[in-house]
């Protein structure tokens, strides 16, 4: 049986982590501002539902560490992400990002990693197969040809925290892994199936089904096995 920890849990891609990652007996923390739908599936899956605002990170950071209390946290996923109005769009302009935006941005997709994981060692430490994952993004890759300031900023810092973090948790055998995804067809229910993303997207968007197998792939690994990084842009990216 594993406890997961999702933050970021209640829509695309971590609505369907939430769904496709636990095994029936497994269980699940979800951690999200609104309502997470998963928390209806009957599939024998235990779900608990713990409200936070990650764009507060030290308030985020303390409600998970409390709901959590002394449970064992078996895989950390911080999937929370945010960017910037009409990104990845020619009608994106860093002139027109305001401060609060910026702030925002920073908080929900670094420092709320930074301080939720800061918090969570304790429980990290109680399993006996630990692991942690950050998804990041090819825009984290060095020539990515990213626009968008705030979010290439955040993380490229991901990335950073990843790497540090390994080292300070090597000594307790926590592999620590950046998983740096290209176009998700996050839109496309979870339910409706691989397919369903590919054939919308003419294979252009990497479906969530194959994100869920990466990581149900990471969970498998026994705590020897340390997996840094995964790239996995879709194919018509200039990554691949």
């Amino acid at each position: 049986m594993t406890h997961f920890l999702i933050i970021g849990a209640s829509r695309g891609l971590g609505l369907g982590f939430s769904i496709g990652l636990p095994d029936p007996g497994d269980t699940v923390f979800l951690v999200s501002r609104t309502r997470p739908p998963s928390l209806d599936c009957s599939d024998q899956v235990s779900r608990f539902w713990i409200q936070a605002d990650l764009s507060v990170p030290q308030t985020a950071a303390v409600k998970i560490s409390e709901a959590i209390g002394t449970r064992a946290v078996d895989f950390l996923l911080y999937n929370a992400g945010i960017w910037e109005e009409n990104a990845f769009e020619p009608t994106y302009s860093f002139e027109e990002s305001t401060p609060e935006e910026i702030e925002q941005i920073i908080h929900v997709n670094l420092l709320s990693a930074i301080l939720c994981t800061h918090r969570l060692i304790p429980n990290l430490k109680l399993s006996s197969n630990p692991r942690v994952v950050y998804i990041s993004s090819l825009s984290g890759l060095d020539n990515s040809g990213a626009a968008e300031v705030a979010n290439t900023a955040s993380k490229f810092g991901l990335r950073g925290v990843v790497h540090a973090l390994r080292e300070c948790l090597r000594e307790h055998r926590i592999p620590v892994t950046s998983v740096n995804p290209g176009n998700i067809a996050a839109e496309i229910p979870y339910e409706a199936g691989a397919e369903k993303a590919i054939q919308t997207y003419h294979g252009t968007q990497i479906p969530m089904q194959d994100l869920v197998l990466l990581l149900r792939c990471l969970r498998q690994l026994s705590r020897v096995s340390c997996v840094k990084e995964i790239d996995i842009p879709a194919m018509p990216d200039l990554y691949a």
